[in-house]
C-alpha cells in the first residue's frame, strides 16, 4: 500500500507514481544556484517556501525521489536514488546511507524488483544511479534482474574507465561507477544511447548535455497530454525564473543554461508539464513565457 511519501497521477494513458525518499534543506540557496540574486528568493517567497526554500536558514530544499511509469504494458523507473551502504567520502549525506531505501518503498507501492522492465538513469551522478544495484554477499548486483538499464553513452564514457572516471576530479565518481554502473554492464543489462532513444510509443529520451556530458530528459506524450522529466536540468524553481543560472553541480554551466532554456521554451509553447528530479512540494510545475524568461503556470511548484 502507498504511504505518505508516494503520490500518483496520470499523463494520458501513462500512470505515474512518485516515490520520495527524503525532502529537506540541503545547501545554502545561493550556493546551490550561484547566479540567482538574493532578492529573487525573497520576492518569490510565497511560491518557494517551505517546499523549495527555508528562509530562516536561507537554504534550498530539495527532494530525492524516483518516478515509476506504467507505459505500454511495462514498468519504467526514472532514476534510482543514492543506494545503501555506498562509500561516498565526498558527500557525508550519501556516505554509507541506511534507512528504509527504495526497494522497500517500491514494495509498499506494490512494485517488486522483478516487475521493472526498464531503468532510466537521466545521468550518472550518485543520487540517480545508486539503487541500480544492491549488495549481495559482498558483491554489487543489479537490483532489477529483468530490466534494461538505459544509460547515456556520453556519461558512461566520461565517468567510466575510458574517461578516467570523470578525470578523477571527484574520488566519488570512480566509486559511483564501480558499484552502481559497472555491475549492470557485467550482467549484460546496460543499454547505451546517444541523441534520442525511443522507449515506446509514449516515452522518448533526449540528450540535454551540460549538467553532465550525457544528461538527458524523458519526454512523455500520451492521450493528448505531455510532460517532460528533466532530471537535473534544474534543481530549484528559481531556475525557471532565471534559466541562465545553472547549479553549482553543472560541469558545463553555459551549455546547461542553453539546454534549460530550450526545454522550457518547448514546455511553455506545447503545454508540457515539467517534472524535475529534485523539486519538493508537488514535484511538478507548469511554465509559461514571461518576456524573455519564464514564469510559473497554473500548476505551481
Amino acid at each position: 500500500m502507498a504511504d505518505e511519501n508516494t503520490q500518483s497521477f496520470v499523463i494520458g494513458d501513462v500512470q505515474v507514481l512518485r516515490i520520495v525518499e527524503w525532502q529537506e534543506p540541503y545547501a545554502p540557496a545561493r550556493g546551490l544556484v550561484p547566479g540567482v540574486a538574493p532578492e529573487v528568493w525573497e520576492d518569490n517567497r510565497e511560491a518557494l517556501a517551505p517546499d523549495h526554500w527555508e528562509p530562516g536558514g536561507d537554504r534550498a530544499v530539495v527532494a530525492l525521489q524516483t518516478w515509476v511509469l506504467r507505459s505500454a504494458g511495462r514498468t519504467v523507473l526514472v532514476d534510482t536514488g543514492v543506494g545503501h551502504g555506498r562509500e561516498r567520502p565526498g558527500n557525508p549525506l550519501f556516505h554509507r546511507q541506511q534507512g528504509l531505501g527504495l526497494p522497500a518503498r517500491l514494495a509498499r507501492a506494490g512494485v517488486r524488483p522483478e516487475d521493472v522492465d526498464v531503468v532510466v538513469n537521466t545521468h550518472i551522478h550518485g543520487d540517480h544511479v545508486g539503487w541500480n544495484t544492491r549488495d549481495v554477499d559482498g558483491s554489487w548486483v543489479p537490483t532489477f534482474p529483468g530490466a534494461r538499464y538505459l544509460l547515456p553513452a556520453a556519461d558512461d564514457h566520461h565517468f567510466g574507465p575510458d574517461g578516467g572516471y570523470g578525470g578523477d576530479v571527484r574520488p566519488d565518481d570512480r566509486l559511483i561507477y564501480e558499484d552502481s554502473v559497472a555491475p549492470v554492464h557485467t550482467s549484460g543489462q546496460a543499454v547505451l544511447w546517444d541523441g534520442e532513444h525511443r522507449i515506446d510509443e509514449h516515452l522518448t529520451l533526449e540528450s540535454t548535455p551540460g549538467h553532465t556530458p550525457g544528461s538527458s530528459v524523458l519526454r512523455v506524450a500520451s492521450g493528448g497530454e505531455q510532460a517532460v522529466f528533466v532530471g537535473d536540468l534544474m534543481h530549484s524553481p528559481v531556475q525557471i525564473l532565471h534559466p541562465e543560472c545553472s547549479s553549482c553541480f553543472c560541469l558545463d554551466p553555459e551549455r546547461a543554461a542553453a539546454e534549460r532554456r530550450r526545454v522550457l521554451e518547448r514546455a511553455a509553447d506545447q503545454g508540457e508539464l515539467v517534472i524535475p528530479a529534485h523539486f519538493g512540494g508537488p514535484g511538478v510545475v507548469e511554465v509559461r513565457r514571461q518576456g524573455a524568461s519564464f514564469a510559473f503556470g497554473g500548476r505551481t511548484p
